[in-house]
């Protein structure tokens, strides 16, 4: 079966609800337990772009159960570390606090900050990646082409950053309008093969406004590392049953992708923009833009609309109770973005928010 893994972004706070720049040591500690010995991807802590920050992921699974597990493995283990530094581990998209953030210290990361300025500092939101299993470079474009129309309704599933700078942004992803100021960042044009691709990919690198192809960050890119397609539009999600059913419907869509042979329809990108901003604004409280019509239509319309495309996909792999329940689970109960609302009308400051959020994190 194909196999899929997951990355997870998370912010490292302190009990008094305030970022901290704890990374390094965070990494030191988790060194000491890991097992160097394997080449297999997934299992470790990664360093991200601040010190406030760290990155988990799985090794590649090929059952959902499994890589339940390794999702909360690695929560688990991330946490542990970051509390010997004195820290907790919040999956929030966003900080609801006032930024006050650090570059990590790396040199590669000094030339993008010396590069991109304020837009570094900005950074500091937290996404879930998840990696999908591909044949070849070819197979990998389909399955990016296909995933294009439906990547907002990815993003609208897993939004869970409301606040920013102290305040309620009014958007349910706003970690995503963030991101999307990098100039590679967001939906693209469909590729069509391999060799396009590579050839788009190597423009930007020559265009010298990228420092080099590890900051190609489109909705989904081929992996420079793994046989794999990277879908990158979703928030980190707050439960991480919601990050499990991240990685299930992108297995959807690349299964049904290559059982069908092509991309599907490919709407422009300008609406693919459109589409990922209503998601955005509102995730699955008001309308989404329908990836088929291109007209709005409610979130539990869309979001059945692509339960319905990838079912046969999901039948096969024995992941279709799982999902649809888990998607009924999300249209009644809201997301992250409803949750973290939903404790700041209780009273909770941003110092309550973030703890609540470090022990929903590990539930």
């Amino acid at each position: 079966m194909r196999t899929v893994g997951v990355e997870e972004e998370f912010m490292l706070v302190s009990p008094d609800g305030t970022l901290r720049p704890v990374a390094p040591a965070v990494l030191r500690y988790a060194k000491r337990v890991e097992d160097p010995s394997t080449d297999v991807p997934g299992g470790h802590l990664e360093k991200e772009l601040m010190q406030e920050q760290i990155e988990t992921s799985t090794h590649p699974c090929a059952d959902l159960d499994e890589l339940a597990r390794e999702v909360r493995a690695g929560r688990t283990a991330a946490d542990g570390s970051a509390r010997r530094a004195g820290a907790r581990l919040a999956a929030v998209g966003t900080a609801p606090g006032t930024l006050d953030t650090s570059v990590f210290v790396d040199e590669r990361l000094r030339r993008v900050h010396e590069a991109f300025g304020p837009l570094v500092d900005e950074a500091v939101t937290c996404g879930c990646h998840v990696h999908v299993e591909v044949a070849d470079d070819d197979e990998g474009v389909l399955v990016a082409d296909h995933v294009r129309p439906w990547a907002s309704v990815l993003l609208a599933l897993s939004t869970n950053s409301p606040f920013w700078a102290g305040q309620d942004t009014g958007y349910s992803s706003y970690r995503s309008q963030v991101w999307g100021h990098w100039p590679t960042a967001g939906p693209t044009a469909p590729f069509g093969d391999a060799a396009t691709y590579r050839r788009v990919v190597a423009d930007l690198v020559a265009s010298r406004t990228i420092l080099d192809e590890g900051m190609v960050y489109f909705d989904a890119r081929l992996s420079a590392r793994y046989p794999t397609v990277e879908v990158r539009v979703a928030d980190v999600c707050l439960d991480a049953e919601d990050a499990v059913l991240q990685a299930a419907l992108v297995r959807g869509l690349a299964e049904t992708a290559v059982a069908r042979g092509d991309a599907g329809p490919q709407p422009r990108t300008e609406l693919l923009r459109v589409a990922a901003w209503r998601a955005a604004r509102t995730g699955l409280r008001g309308d989404l833009v329908d990836p088929l019509s291109g007209r709005p239509a409610p979130a539990a319309t869309v979001v059945r609309t692509l339960l319905e495309h990838v079912t046969p996909a999901l039948r096969r792999t024995g992941d279709l109770d799982r999902v649809a329940a888990r998607l009924e689970v999300l249209l009644a109960d809201g997301t992250g973005a409803d949750v973290q609302r939903a404790w700041r009308h209780e009273g909770l400051s941003d110092a309550d928010l973030l703890a609540r959020a470090a022990e929903r994190t590990l539930a």
